[in-house]
């Protein structure tokens, strides 16, 4: 058994969509306006981002994308950081990993 659908409440639904189409590589499915889209992964996972309002999740809360190797993670890194959001160098820890914080109020971990 896995996972495969997972929603998000999010404070803009816009921006979170873009940010994981363009990084993360998933595709959007359907959308109605800035309130809801539901996105796929080529491994069939459904992520779904509903609209809320004082969005909090609690500070360790983060969902991870698995990168092939460390030079992709890296690589990933590195863009994010290139395109102006605020990451700190990868480390090892319990992977080879790192976190950003994702327009819309969530946290996401690349990790190989």
């Amino acid at each position: 058994m896995k996972v495969n659908h997972l929603n998000l409440t999010v404070d803009d639904v816009v921006a979170a969509r873009a940010f994981l189409e363009t990084y993360f590589r998933l595709k959007c499915i359907g959308s109605r306006g800035d309130g809801f889209a539901a996105l796929m992964d080529e491994n069939g996972l459904v992520l779904t981002l509903m609209k809320g309002k004082n969005v909090h999740y609690p500070q360790t809360f983060h969902i991870g994308f698995m990168q092939e190797n460390e030079s992709k993670v890296d690589e990933l890194n590195l863009r994010l950081k290139q395109d102006g959001f605020k990451v700190d160098p990868p480390q090892h820890a319990h992977g080879y990993t790192f976190y950003v914080n994702a327009p819309g109020g969530f946290v996401v971990e690349v990790l190989c």
